[in-house]
């Protein structure tokens, strides 16, 4: 079968086998909604937990990302996993003592303030809404390929996907798909990855392939093979920054600190049945994330190896560009869907793809979010592992875009309906306003799916930075702060999401011309001002608390309660 047969095989199989899950574990209940029914296995909300955190982002953008910046791109993979250490050691337990469903629930009474809680619900929905439209692009770059489709259309059907299962499944519905869905996502991106580093180095195990010697018999280190690629095309040498080190700190800091603040991940630990098996859950949640999170390096050196030398080759023994008419198979697909694009600057009907360093200009723009997908097409693997990677990458954008759609529903149902707005709102009612708000959330997420400020990975960072600077203070002051009074906490949340939003819209939105280093406060980028951000919050909350009364007693208890073990 061809590579479109086989890729409707595996999408459709997985699919069929998302569906029938969402149906067997269909949602009766509020508890169902929103929690599972807190009666999760440890190891199986540890594997729902992996699904729901490896997103596009991490499935299709990171290794993509890491293969255009090269050191630069390690931000990603050390925020991203250091700020699920810090979630699962730092706050999950406490989160799941306080036993409510969502953030804004705790922030709510913890701060004994409604206005908290709304505060939270839109801090909530902010963030949420900037994450899931990276997943929805993800979806939409999946489809238009393996679709024939232009991208808006790949974001249109993916839309259809996720309303289906998330709308009708709610959280006990999502858990159960997801362990399905990793098992898809995790196989279909190490068989590939296998397949590649044998051919390339002749190791099956990818992390060691990516610092072993290529399997030419040169005795050539393949990333030695990489930079002596990156040097001849003008690019700065692929094991070498660019970025400035308080940009990488900054960044790296907002993944982290943003991770313990994102909402549809906290939500996870209140499936479990106790807060001895919250921590459980997070210990697999972890070893799961690791399995791909330490593979994604290899394969974005590999991607990036293959695609080098099929845009410059050897003959006659000289490298020379090759030509046009002569390009592959896998390039003419994907400039088909835009995503790659040939722009012949000077007519020699040759590839030029060149870097800043290079007198000749470059004639090749690729989209860092196909490597991944592009990878197995590159590598001539088997069309039965191009179409495995598809689904692989559908189960992981679908996986998380659903997690993120439930906090939104959940957020307007419970939080803010219920927890405000319409006290008496029966159960039946307030499960049907869940199913309204993820019904319009999809909508407004496939918009921005197709209208998005970045790359899958750099909108995400957008979303870990506004969490880093509203909810990672109120949060951790909520925990371990007994003075921390409701004063505090929301103008902290204010201040902190205001300034962030404003930095963010300002460099990718009013004056994208200007996002550059030599314009930005700092030299921090969009994507690391989240750090500054939730510095803020924390010198705000703490300096309007120490001017305005202290909490009342029980609520000062209360904070003693939850850091019992």
């Amino acid at each position: 079968m061809n590579v479109q047969a086989w890729t409707f095989a595996m999408v459709a199989l997985s699919f069929a086998l998302y569906i029938g899950v969402a149906l067997w574990s269909k949602a009766r209940s509020t508890g169902d909604f929103y929690v599972a029914g807190s009666n999760v296995h440890p190891v199986v909300n540890g594997m729902a937990t992996a699904a729901d955190w490896m997103s596009a982002a991490s499935f299709i953008a990171m290794a993509g990302m890491i293969s255009f910046m090269g050191r630069d791109g390690s931000v990603y993979l050390l925020g991203w996993t250091g700020g699920y250490v810090l979630l699962a050691l730092l706050l999950a337990p406490y989160l799941r003592k306080f036993g409510k469903y969502t953030v804004p629930d705790f922030v709510g009474d913890r701060y004994y303030s409604q206005l908290a809680r709304i505060v939270a619900v839109v801090c909530a929905i902010f963030v949420s809404f900037t994450y899931v439209a990276g997943q929805m692009r993800g979806v939409g770059i999946v489809f238009s390929r393996f679709l024939s489709v232009n991208v808006e259309t790949g974001v249109l059907i993916g839309m259809g996907i996720v309303f289906f299962y998330a709308v009708l499944g709610g959280m006990k519905g999502i858990t159960y798909t997801q362990v399905a869905q990793y098992c898809v996502l995790i196989f279909a991106y190490l068989v590939p990855a296998i397949f590649i580093s044998i051919l390339i180095t002749g190791n099956a195990i990818p992390q060691l392939g990516l610092v072993g010697k290529v399997a030419d018999g040169s005795g050539v280190y393949l990333l030695d093979r990489l930079n002596g690629l990156h040097a001849e095309l003008g690019f700065n040498l692929y094991t070498s920054g660019s970025k400035s080190t308080i940009d990488v700190f900054f960044i790296t800091s907002a993944l982290m600190l943003g991770t313990a603040g994102l909402p549809h991940v906290i939500i996870r630990f209140y499936t479990v049945r106790k807060v001895s098996e919250a921590r459980i859950s997070a210990g697999w949640a972890l070893l799961f994330i690791a399995i791909l999170y330490t593979t994604a390096p290899a394969v974005a050196v590999f991607a990036r190896t293959n695609l080098l030398q099929t845009v410059r080759y050897e003959q006659n023994g000289e490298l020379t560009d090759v030509r046009y008419e002569d390009v592959p198979e896998w390039f003419k697909n994907w400039e088909a869907t835009g995503l790659i694009q040939f722009n012949d600057l000077n007519g020699d009907g040759r590839v030029q793809y060149r870097g800043e360093k290079s007198d000749i200009e470059n004639e090749l723009t690729i989209d860092r979010d196909i490597m991944v997908l592009a990878n197995p097409e590159i590598a001539k693997l088997p069309n039965w592992v191009v179409g495995l990677v598809a689904a692989g990458g559908l189960a992981a954008a679908l996986s998380t875009a659903a997690g993120l759609l439930l906090v939104i529903s959940t957020a307007v149902a419970h939080d803010l309906l219920k927890g405000s707005i319409a006290r008496g709102l029966s159960e039946k009612h307030e499960l049907m306003a869940a199913r309204i708000a993820a019904g319009f959330a999809v909508c407004i997420a496939g918009y921005f799916g197709i209208h998005p400020p970045g790359f899958v990975a750099q909108v995400v960072a957008f979303a870990f930075g506004l969490a880093a600077s509203s909810f990672f203070p109120a949060i951790v002051m909520g925990i371990f702060s007994k003075r921390m009074n409701k004063a505090g906490a929301v103008t902290g949340m204010i201040v902190g999401i205001t300034f962030t939003a404003a930095y963010i819209i300002y460099f990718k939105f009013i004056n994208p011309e200007m996002n550059t280093s030599e314009h930005w406060w700092w030299g921090i980028s969009p994507e690391g001002i989240g750090t500054l951000g939730m510095l803020l919050n924390f010198i705000v909350s703490i300096g309007v608390a120490a001017l305005t009364p202290p909490p009342p007693d029980e609520v000062q208890a209360l904070v003693e309660d939850i850091r019992l073990p």
